[in-house]
């Protein structure tokens, strides 16, 4: 065999293994079995994760950026709003105690739906508010609460979620992880995050884990 076959054959190996790597991962961690997952944006990850990790069905919730095109994208990136990535959580839940539907329906009451690619004083693509489906059920299940929350006027405004089938989620970076938990002190926690906790625990107590 020439030489030239076997560096045509090493160049196409080095692409194959580099394609693999950066391959975008599409779950944050393994799934229990007869669990499933959701794929939310709707404004900064550290709020979202502290309020979703609260309600019972919840295995975990892990913040992360949803919908991009770049490989292994940093924090810094995104928020640079380059990368056409959200910050997003993605939920591993038990659909026999929290199903698909309500998870979706109480995402639409506790961020502003409204707003185009702004969350309050948060500004720009990666605060977008968007579902990423994993398949078609869950698909037709966003549309339809969607409708739903338009139908009953639940904000003045018309809705701007996007409803889109997922395509990629990369885990944040291991320090946004529990933020709210860890950092309550932080100055965005104490003036966002931890009242809209406050609100969220009061709205839905009755769906709150125990411990």
């Amino acid at each position: 065999m020439r030489s030239s076959q076997h560096l045509a054959i090493i160049a196409s190996l080095i692409a194959l293994l580099n394609g693999l790597s950066n391959a975008a991962p599409s779950l944050s961690a393994a799934v229990p079995p007869a669990h499933q997952v959701a794929t939310i944006a709707g404004g900064c990850f550290w709020a979202m994760e502290a309020r979703f990790k609260l309600l019972k069905g919840v295995e975990s919730v892990t913040p992360g950026y949803a919908g991009g095109h770049t490989a292994n994208p940093t924090y810094e990136q995104v928020c640079s709003d380059t990368t056409g990535y959200a910050e997003a959580v993605q939920i591993v839940f038990d659909p026999k105690v929290l199903n698909y539907h309500d998870l979706i329906d109480i995402f639409m009451h506790v961020h502003n739906p409204t707003t185009i690619d702004r969350q309050g004083n948060d500004v720009g693509n990666s605060y977008r508010s968007e579902i990423f489906c994993h398949g078609s059920e869950q698909e037709a299940i966003a549309r339809a609460v969607v409708r739903s929350i338009e139908a009953k006027h639940v904000w003045p405004n018309p809705v701007v979620t996007r409803v889109t089938q997922f395509t990629n989620f990369y885990p944040a970076e291991a320090y946004h992880v529990d933020y709210f938990a860890h950092h309550p002190e932080n100055s965005y926690c104490q003036v966002v995050v931890t009242p809209e906790v406050a609100s969220f625990r009061q709205r839905y107590a009755a769906l709150l884990k125990t411990r």
